[in-house]
C-alpha cells in the first residue's frame, strides 16, 4: 500500500458531517446575540445527527481506511446508529430542560457533537492509536459538559472528579498500549492478534498490557472496580448530561471493549475471559446491593447503570457469536429504557422548588400524574427484567449465551443479582403508587412526552420490531467473526 496515497474518506463521511457541523454551530453561537440562539443550536444539532444517521445507512459497510486503522463494518454501523439516536434524543430532552432551568449554554450541543464524533471513532477504531485518540476526544468533551453549570458547586465538583479519575484511567490505558506494542511490535488489532498467535499464546508482557487496557476501558463503561466516579458524577452533573452519560457513551465504550478483546486479543481468549467475568460479577452485585439504600433518583440510576453493564458483560464473557448478539441486543434495549426513565427524571419539576431529585418527591404520583406514573412504572419493571417486558428478553439473551458457553455459575449470579435489583425498582413503584401525594409537578414538556411515549411503547410492543432488531444484531455480531 502506498503510504502517500490519499485515504478513502467515504467511510468517515458521517464523522466529517458532525465535525463540520460542530465547527459551524460553534461559530454561529459565538456571533449570535439572540437569547433563542442556544435552542436553535440544539435543534440544528439534532438535524446534524439525523443527517449523520442517513449517511451511515448510505455508506456501504465492509470498508476500511487510514491503512486499516478505521473500519466500517456492520457492527460499527449498528452501534453508531444506536449512539447517534441516543445522543439526538438527549439533545431533544435538553431543549425542554433549558426552557425552565436557565441553561442557555450554546456550547453544550457543540460539545455533545464533538463527544459524539469521538464515540463514532471509538466504535470504528481498529488500531490502538485510533482507540486512544477517539477515547480522549470523547472524554475531553464530556469533562467540560459535566461541569458546564458553572454556578453549581455540585456540577463543578463532579466535573473535577471525573477529570482526575479519567486522567488516571487514560494513563493506565496508555501504559497497557505501550506494553502490548513493546511485546508484539504492532498497534493494529489484526497485527496484534497475529503476533499473539505466532507466539503460541499471549506472553506475560502482553497479558500485563491487556490488564491495563481492560482497566482503562472498564472505567469508560463504569464497571466495578473502576466505577467510583459514576454515582458522584451522575448526581452532580445537570440532569440532561446525566441522561447523556447513561446512554450514548455507554454504547460506544461497550462497542470499543467488544471490538478490542474480540479482534486484537481473540487468541488470548482465556486470559481476558477471566477478567471480563470478574468485572461482570462485581458490577452486577454492587449495582444490585449498593442501590438499595439510595434516596437520590439520579444516584440510584447510576448504580442501576453499573448493574446493567455487568449483565451486558456476561455476553462478552461468553466470547461466542451468540454472546455478542446478546451484548448488541442488550445495549439496544438498555438505551431505550434508560432514555425513557430519564424523561421522567427530567419531568420532576415543581413551580416553587424547581428540579427535584429525591425518590420521596415521587410520592403519590399515580394520583397527581397518572400517565407519567404508569409509564415510569412500566419502564422500572422492564429495567428489573420482569417478563414479558422487553428488559426480560435483554437479560434472557445474555444468560442463554453464558449457559451455552458453559458459564452456568455466571448466569446464576446474574439471575440472583436481578432478583435483588428488583427490590429497589419496586421500592420506587411503591412510593409512586401507595405513599401520600406530594405537591404536583409542572406539566411535562412535549419533547419529554414524546420520548416517554416511544420508550413505553417499545417496552410493551417490541414484538413488532423484534425481528429487524434481531436480524441487524446478528449481522453486526457476525462481522466480528
Amino acid at each position: 500500500m502506498d503510504i502517500h496515497a490519499f485515504p478513502n474518506l467515504v467511510p468517515v463521511i458521517p464523522e466529517i458531517i458532525l465535525a463540520l457541523c460542530a465547527v459551524g454551530l460553534l461559530m454561529g453561537g459565538v456571533f449570535a446575540r439572540s437569547e433563542e440562539a442556544p435552542q436553535t443550536i440544539n435543534l440544528l444539532t439534532v438535524f446534524a445527527m439525523a443527517g449523520a444517521i442517513v449517511a451511515l445507512l448510505l455508506v456501504p459497510a465492509g470498508t476500511e481506511t487510514f491503512r486499516g486503522a478505521f473500519v466500517y463494518d456492520a457492527f460499527a454501523r449498528y452501534l453508531k446508529v444506536l449512539a447517534l439516536a441516543g445522543a439526538a434524543v438527549v439533545v431533544l430532552m435538553t431543549m425542554a430542560y433549558a426552557r425552565h432551568q436557565s441553561f442557555p449554554r450554546f456550547e453544550y450541543p457543540v460539545l455533545i457533537l464533538t463527544a459524539t464524533v469521538g464515540m463514532m471513532l471509538m466504535i470504528s477504531a481498529n488500531d490502538m492509536i485510533t482507540l486512544y485518540l477517539a477515547l480522549e476526544l470523547q472524554s475531553l468533551s464530556i469533562y467540560v459538559v459535566v461541569a458546564i453549570n458553572r454556578d453549581s458547586v455540585r456540577s463543578t465538583e463532579a466535573g473535577l472528579k471525573y477529570f482526575i479519575l479519567g486522567a488516571l484511567s487514560s494513563g493506565m490505558l496508555l501504559y497497557g498500549i505501550s506494553l502490548v506494542y513493546g511485546f508484539t511490535g504492532a498497534t493494529q488489532f489484526d497485527a496484534i492478534a497475529a503476533a499473539i498467535t505466532v507466539q503460541d499464546g499471549a506472553s506475560l508482557g502482553v497479558i500485563f498490557g491487556l490488564v491495563f487496557i481492560l482497566a482503562g476501558l472498564a472505567f469508560k463503561v463504569s464497571a466495578v472496580p473502576f466505577h467510583m466516579w459514576t454515582p458522584d458524577v451522575y448526581e452532580g452533573a445537570p440532569s440532561p448530561v446525566t441522561a447523556f452519560l447513561a446512554a450514548a457513551p455507554k454504547v460506544a465504550a461497550m462497542a470499543l471493549l467488544v471490538r478490542t478483546v474480540m479482534e486484537a486479543f481473540g487468541p488470548a481468549f482465556l486470559e481476558w475471559q477471566q477478567i471480563v467475568v470478574f468485572l461482570s460479577v462485581m458490577s452486577m452485585l454492587l449495582g444490585a446491593f449498593a442501590a438499595i439504600g439510595q434516596t437520590n433518583i439520579k444516584r440510584l440510576m447510576a448504580y442501576s447503570s453499573i448493574g446493567h453493564v455487568g449483565y451486558a458483560l456476561i455476553g462478552l464473557a461468553a466470547g461466542t457469536e451468540e454472546g455478542i448478539i446478546g451484548v448488541v441486543i442488550y445495549m439496544t434495549i438498555y438505551i431505550a429504557m434508560t432514555l425513557g426513565a430519564f424523561a421522567c427524571v427530567l419531568a420532576m419539576r415543581r413551580a416553587d422548588e424547581g428540579m427535584v431529585e429525591e425518590i420521596s418527591d415521587l410520592a403519590g404520583l399515580i394520583r397527581t400524574k397518572p400517565w407519567m406514573a404508569a409509564a415510569f412504572t412500566l419502564l422500572l419493571f422492564s429495567l428489573a427484567g420482569i417478563p414479558p417486558l422487553v428488559g426480560f428478553f435483554a437479560k434472557f439473551y445474555v444468560f442463554l449465551a453464558a449457559v451455552e458457553a458453559d458459564l452456568v455459575p455466571l448466569a446464576v449470579i446474574g439471575v440472583l443479582a436481578s432478583a435483588v435489583a428488583a427490590f429497589y425498582y419496586l421500592r420506587i413503584i411503591k412510593v409512586m403508587m401507595f405513599d401520600e401525594p406530594r405537591d404536583r409537578f409542572e406539566p411535562m414538556a412535549g419533547e419529554l412526552r414524546v420520548v416517554l411515549a416511544l420508550s413505553g411503547a417499545f417496552t410493551i410492543l417490541f414484538f413488532f420490531v423484534w425481528t429487524p432488531i434481531l436480524s441487524a444484531a446478528t449481522t453486526a455480531a457476525q462481522s466480528l467473526f
